[in-house]
């Protein structure tokens, strides 16, 4: 999910260590460092990787497969399970014991920081977490702290809508979900009101912040994922309360999402939008900050709908068409496929990429693989939908093609391909570092056009195959391995000397931002991955991450987000977010315990992992809210 407080990423000195000419010595002390390495991080070995030696998984072999050595019991996973129970209220308590009722602790110095609204942000994120886990005594000490939250703040001073709406109202809905307690509801239905002027536009889109009081603040211009990621929050707070107005809410945002004017943006939403017009303001495409969670809404909408919502599921997938076609790109070496945002020229229908891959896309492949598990993507003419019709080269122009081109081939297939390429990325920006953590922000290396949607060997506009074709030939020839950008890799850790030389371009990318702020969308994607294949190799790397973390990240009275994942000894920042118990935790826990408490087919997590129970409309609901 879109976040919108980043972290500094400064990073201390370095000093570099004497080398000796000696033979011998030089081999004591390589030995030395490899001893130690293996003792603080034992879950990893160091791979020996060359480009010589590198088998493109387009002609068949993988640089590596998962074979796993021994098939891990049900009760090695419960174990599991209860450790991620034991860092929950490690954490937690830390939070109750220094900060409690504000919003977030601060595990270093023991402090706190009121940075959503000072109502507790902690204590709302956490209560559904806290009753899938079973955490009575925790939730009974938070309740009396929910129950007496005054939402109010000073004048001058405004909540911002999007952060208070998928962390407090989201909270809210999905401990009453799950728990019934009246209390929740009637606060749920409070806090909605006293937010309710932020709707106060000619488009009904929300502006960025509100106070209670009823001053509103925001530009005519708003953040996609900050005017469009309501739509599941306010269709549940209507079915709860069976009041239309909150249906209206979100039913206004999703008609103007229906009827914008994407004929510049292949029928994908752009992050910037007017607030008076309802109309994209520019060209800049993406599925990270900014963005990320409006094109989550889309078919969680439909999911949460019982899967009546038409238009949210064509925009759905309008949105991934698009992605699949022009946004997903291959590195050149390793063949990672990853996930970037581009911006349209003036006058053509093209997106210029940038090539940054963010920490916050790892959410895309646990989507795109709840799509494929939830939808009939290879019978979209079961729904009375035609992917050429509704993505037609008269409306998109040049990006119409990709529309007709991906009708003619089983998408559901493809979708999970994209899905798991992506997953692997993911996991290999953890793996491929001395923490086992991931960064924040990436630049893959390039060469040339390297979308998905080209074969590896290049694209020649009317000549040569594209890779989709290229793959049925690999199909039908039986070649071993898996498609373009998808399967097992190796990962590449870098030592100390050649980190701080810089030169080495094995790895196919750069970091960019290199601090790990405990964020949860690998977790999530790795979740989904799991859930939705049955692999245990997902839910093996779910638990070699929260190994890292208890190893790198813990302090006395929490866990810390780093500074940088490159170095050993990790440097901490005083930072833990509400999230890492929303959702970096519930993913874990969810992920090693054997019944799902959750089907995927039953409810539907919002951005900040609030699991919400899908809706049937009665007849009479319908008739009362509208609803067609």
């Amino acid at each position: 999910m879109y976040r919108s407080h980043p972290l500094s990423a400064s990073l201390r000195s370095i000093r570099h260590r004497p080398y000796f000419r000696s033979v011998l010595y030089g081999c004591l002390v390589v030995s030395s460092v490899y001893l130690l390495y293996r003792f603080v991080n034992p879950t990893y070995s160091i791979p020996i990787y060359s480009t010589s030696s590198w088998t493109d998984p387009f002609s068949g072999d993988l640089a590596e497969s998962y074979v796993p050595a021994v098939e891990t019991s049900a009760d090695v996973w419960l174990g599991r399970a209860k450790s991620v129970k034991l860092s929950f209220l490690h954490g937690y308590h830390g939070y109750e014991r220094y900060a409690q009722p504000n919003d977030e602790i601060r595990p270093l110095s023991n402090d706190y920081r009121n940075n959503f609204n000072g109502w507790g942000v902690t204590m709302y994120d956490s209560l559904d977490t806290m009753i899938l886990m079973g955490l009575e005594n925790e939730y009974n000490r938070a309740m009396p702290f929910i129950e007496k939250t005054v939402f109010s703040l000073p004048d001058g001073e405004f909540a911002p809508f999007f952060e208070t709406i998928i962390r407090y109202l989201g909270g809210l809905l999905s401990a009453y979900a799950l728990r019934k307690d009246d209390i929740l509801l009637r606060r749920a239905e409070e806090l909605a009101e006293k937010l309710d002027n932020v709707f106060a536009t000619p488009s009904g889109f929300p502006l960025f912040g509100v106070n209670p009081n009823g001053q509103v603040v925001g530009p005519e211009i708003g953040i996609l994922a900050e005017i469009a990621s309501l739509q599941l929050e306010y269709t549940t707070l209507a079915k709860f309360t069976g009041k239309k107005r909150w249906w209206d809410r979100a039913n206004t945002v999703i008609r103007a999402l229906d009827n914008a004017d994407l004929h510049k943006t292949g029928g994908m939403f752009p992050i910037r939008w007017n607030l008076t017009s309802a109309q994209p303001f520019d060209t800049h495409l993406s599925v990270g900050a900014q963005a990320d969670s409006t094109h989550e809404y889309l078919l969680k909408q439909y999911l949460l709908t019982a899967k009546t919502d038409k238009a949210n599921l064509i925009m759905y997938l309008r949105a991934t068409t698009h992605i699949i076609a022009e946004l997903l790109m291959l590195s050149p070496k390793r063949h990672l496929l990853y996930v970037t945002d581009t911006t349209f020229s003036t006058n053509e229908h093209k997106g210029r990429p940038s090539h940054t891959f963010e920490h916050l896309s790892c959410f895309l492949p646990g989507l795109l693989a709840l799509g494929a598990h939830t939808l009939p993507l290879d019978d979209l003419a079961s729904l009375g939908i035609d992917l050429n019709e509704i993505g037609n080269e008269s409306m998109f122009g040049r990006s119409g093609k990709s529309y007709k081109l991906l009708a003619g081939y089983n998408l559901k297939t493809l979708h999970m391909w994209a899905a798991e390429g992506l997953a692997q990325t993911c996991w290999l920006s953890y793996a491929d570092m001395p923490t086992g953590l991931g960064p924040d922000e990436m630049v893959m290396y390039t060469v040339g056009d390297d979308r998905w949607g080209k074969t590896v060997d290049g694209y020649k506009e009317g000549g040569g195959y594209l890779w989709m074709d290229a793959i049925e030939k690999w199909k039908s020839s039986g070649a071993r391995g898996a498609p373009p950008g998808v399967g097992d890799k190796t990962p590449v850790i870098y030592t100390e000397a050649e980190r701080l030389r810089g030169t080495l371009r094995t790895r196919d990318y750069s970091i960019r931002k290199s601090g790990y702020l405990l964020r949860p969308e690998t977790l999530e994607s790795l979740y989904l991955l799991w859930r939705t294949t049955g692999n245990d190799k997902w839910r093996d790397r779910g638990w070699k991450i929260f190994e890292s973390i208890e190893r790198h990240t813990k302090t006395p009275s929490g866990y810390a987000s780093l500074r940088s994942v490159e170095i050993l000894p990790a440097v901490k920042d005083d930072d833990m977010p509400s999230y890492f118990f929303a959702e970096t935790l519930k993913y874990l826990y969810l992920m090693f315990i054997e019944k799902d408490p959750i089907p995927l087919d039953e409810w539907v997590f919002n951005t900040e992992a609030h699991p919400l129970p899908v809706i049937r409309w009665t007849q009479a609901e319908k008739e009362a809210f509208d609803i067609q």
